[in-house]
């Protein structure tokens, strides 16, 4: 199923009037409206499909890193529940911290993927006003990452694969979050990530910001898709300390090498993932079998790694990180 984009940013109309065109020709051909000239319609059908891969190719490569946040932060972007859905069977999702409270901007389950059973592990945000504020926007509090702990050590103990999915702009910064221990929690699902004796892989879905982020990013390999962006602090963060200057964003975001591009140069990330024509939020299938077959392909890469080889694997591969010659 595509995605219905309600919201169009201004850089990717002209791609965004491309799929339409093909969306309406697909249902034409479907509908049987093209009638005798299914031949040509169909023929039609794929010199338009070729277009708009070319045209957002084109386009798309001349976008500036906050452009490029701005996809990674898309309404229509699907999330971690839209990803288990396409990629998962037999989802079993588990609640709770078991000290205070579920945080539903984390979610966590069972399930299998692909045959493995696996745990997985990810930030989830809302769509619409009532399902945003249920989810805090995409913003955990600390029982959530502490679910996120329970989750980790649950897959150690019965040998199980991990799979996280990154979409934060950060953990909740507010009052009640501190008092009840916010960066403790965040230490606490970074120490059981990386104490883990199983294979984990981290999928950057959408922006991943500061140490909410990375809460969930401790992994022996990390994912990103295309329009995906990670970094230590927003751009709109990153300018009010700096300059106290919001209207500097755009500088801010491309200081901070935060597009996917430069985190797979700079050796953050392991691999880019592809996103379909005009980025995950126009196709919500196509985006789950992109980074489906690329999490497949990390599994079986971590899989002739033992138990305790694959925690050493994960702690050099973050020591490595920042080094210079």
């Amino acid at each position: 199923m595509r995605a219905v984009a309600s919201l169009v940013l201004p850089f990717e109309k002209p791609v965004v009037e491309l799929l339409e065109r093909v969306r309406e020709l697909e249902v034409a051909l479907g509908s049987g409206a093209a009638g005798g000239a299914d031949t040509g319609g169909s023929r039609e059908l794929a010199e338009l499909r070729a277009e708009v891969v070319r045209a957002a190719r084109e386009l798309f490569a001349t976008l500036s890193p906050m452009q490029k946040v701005q996809l990674s932060r898309h309404a229509n972007r699907p999330y971690t529940l839209d990803y288990v859905a396409r990629m998962l069977t037999d989802w079993v999702e588990l609640r709770g911290d078991r000290r205070f409270a579920d945080d539903a901007s984390i979610v966590a389950g069972l399930g299998k993927f692909r045959g493995r059973s696996v745990v997985v592990v990810g930030h989830q945000k809302g769509r619409g006003t009532k399902d945003n504020v249920k989810r805090n926007f995409g913003m955990p509090n600390p029982e959530g990452y502490r679910k996120a702990s329970r989750m980790f050590e649950l897959a150690d103990r019965f040998g199980l694969p991990v799979l996280t999915f990154i979409d934060t702009p950060g953990a909740y910064p507010g009052l009640g979050a501190e008092e009840r221990g916010q960066s403790e929690a965040i230490g606490a699902s970074i120490q059981s990530m990386a104490r883990a004796r199983v294979p984990i892989v981290a999928s950057i879905i959408g922006e991943g910001g500061s140490g909410g982020a990375l809460a969930l990013g401790v992994a022996n390999q990390v994912l990103v898709l295309e329009f995906g962006c990670y970094s230590v602090i927003s751009p709109e963060g990153c300018a009010a300390i700096l300059w106290k200057d919001g209207a500097r964003v755009d500088e801010a975001a491309a200081q901070l090498k935060l597009t996917s591009a430069d985190l797979v140069e700079l050796g953050v990330v392991d691999c880019v993932v592809d996103e379909p024509p005009g980025g995950a939020h126009q196709d919500h299938d196509a985006a789950a079998a992109l980074l489906g077959d690329a999490i497949a392909r990390a599994l079986d890469e971590l899989g002739g790694l033992g138990a305790e080889a694959l925690a050493d694997h994960r702690y050099a591969r973050f020591r490595a990180l920042g080094a210079h010659a």
